[in-house]
């Protein structure tokens, strides 16, 4: 079978410790110092830069993913490109025309859909980001979601470089969080926050 072939081509610069799991349907290109666990679906055009891991149980879709990223276990990551020295998961989802910066932190549970992170943003339990741009430095606390659909279009949510987003808050698109500013846990924010205040 070809996937077999181009498998045995790659075995010599990868790590691969469960080579009768894997299911390459597509082209996968991988760089040297790339290593695979268990269950791992590649499907359309994927690129694994060095020395990325991907943990079992992973489905990757015409995605890059940058070199010294990890993507941990029961995670999906679909149309993504996925920055340097960056994690995504456990059980994250990347979807459609999401773009993740930098030494960034995508953790457990969390959503993001046709959105742009910049580097070092921290979004690490339970939240959900669509249609969203983020500069650097931006942290997203656990339970906080874009309002990004108002039940007829969808609406764009801005938050600027060093903005600090608490728990369980709902950014109501369309809206811009300003450099600097604080979301105080539990909010429900429908107008745009002023720069670098709470």
């Amino acid at each position: 079978m070809p996937n077999q072939v181009r498998f045995t081509f790659y075995i010599t610069i990868v790590k691969i410790n469960f080579p009768n799991s894997i299911k390459i349907m597509g082209k996968l290109e991988v760089d040297k110092g790339v290593e695979l666990d268990r269950n791992i679906v590649f499907d359309g055009r994927v690129h694994l830069k060095k020395e990325v891991r991907i943990e079992s149980n992973c489905y990757l879709n015409n995605s890059t993913i940058g070199q010294n990223s990890e993507v941990r276990s029961n995670s999906i990551v679909e149309g993504s490109k996925v920055g340097s020295s960056t994690f995504i998961g456990p059980y994250a989802r990347l979807r459609e025309e999401t773009s993740i910066g930098h030494k960034c932190q995508i953790g457990n549970f969390v959503e993001i859909k046709n959105s742009k992170i910049g580097s070092n943003c921290r979004i690490n339990h339970m939240a959900f980001l669509g249609d969203a741009v983020l500069g650097d430095d931006v942290t997203i606390g656990a339970g906080t979601i874009t309002c990004n659909h108002d039940g007829y279009g969808i609406h764009q949510t801005i938050i600027e470089q060093g903005a600090y987003v608490g728990s369980n808050v709902n950014l109501v698109a369309p809206l811009k969080i300003l450099t600097n500013a604080t979301i105080g846990s539990g909010s429900t924010i429908t107008k745009d926050a002023p720069q670098g205040k709470l």
